[in-house]
């Protein structure tokens, strides 16, 4: 038997990089899944690489729309008949630049998808079946909440509040729902295309292991920790970052 076989799980942002990459390690280890993104057509492709209905469905609309977020969880009980398993990964970066001269507006809609809209979808699977039956949270933070993040400022605050939003529902949801996050540095996607796109030798030479992240080194994270072989792990953020985040402090 697959780790997850029997269990259920959405996960959000899952047409393309990490979301994706997750949401087949989950297919693969035995789990149904719902992939939300804003794209009709980009879904649809998705879960016709994940296996098609028998595996996946895919719901589109827009990561911090409360009504598209009860959709897709009362889609995903209709379908599969429960949901054990919820995966934030939606996130955003539309505001790059220093907190003091970022525009506000682009802030606060980081914040609203990056931390209130990982709330809210933790709230309807709670409401909708967790609370009663128990469950799994995974939320995609970043190292960049790990500490000061110049030139991201406002993402990473995002993800360092995402980070405490874990350990606080940790503590919340427990017994029934353990919830954990991952951590990752640059992982090679379109979303952080910027960050290595024609220099990415000398990036990767600031990492002990030589290389990028790729999706699937983020998604066997994920699985673990939706797994039961996690069943004694809540409110931990697991830094995955090729060793990274070691080199802090050194010149």
């Amino acid at each position: 038997m697959e780790r997850l076989d029997g269990a259920v799980a959405l996960v959000t942002g899952a047409s393309r990089g990490i979301g994706l990459a997750v949401a087949q390690r989950l297919v693969d280890e035995g789990a149904k899944v719902c992939v939300t993104a804003r794209k009709p057509e980009a879904l649809a492709e998705a879960v016709a690489a994940l296996g098609g209905e028998e595996h996946a469905i895919g719901v589109a609309g827009k990561a911090d729309d409360p009504e598209h977020q009860e959709a897709a969880v009362a889609a995903t009980i209709a379908a599969f008949g429960r949901l054990d398993l919820l995966v934030n990964n939606a996130g955003i970066n539309p505001a790059p630049g220093p907190l003091l001269s970022v525009d506000l507006g682009a802030v606060r809609k980081t914040f609203e998808v990056n931390v209130i809209g990982a709330l809210c979808w933790i709230r309807a699977a709670h409401r909708a079946w967790m609370g009663e039956h128990g469950g799994a949270v995974v939320n995609i933070a970043s190292v960049a909440g790990l500490a000061p993040s110049p030139g991201i400022a406002a993402y990473g605050t995002s993800k360092a509040a995402l980070i405490s939003l874990t350990e606080q529902l940790a503590i919340e949801l427990a017994p029934a729902v353990r919830v954990n996050a991952v951590a990752p540095a640059v992982v090679k996607t379109v979303f952080a295309a910027a960050l290595y796109d024609g220099h990415e030798e000398k990036v990767a030479a600031g990492y002990p292991l030589r290389r990028l992240g790729v999706p699937e080194d983020i998604a066997g994270a994920v699985a673990f920790l939706c797994s039961a072989d996690a069943a004694w792990i809540t409110g931990h953020t697991m830094v995955i970052d090729g060793g990274v985040t070691l080199n802090a402090g050194l010149a």
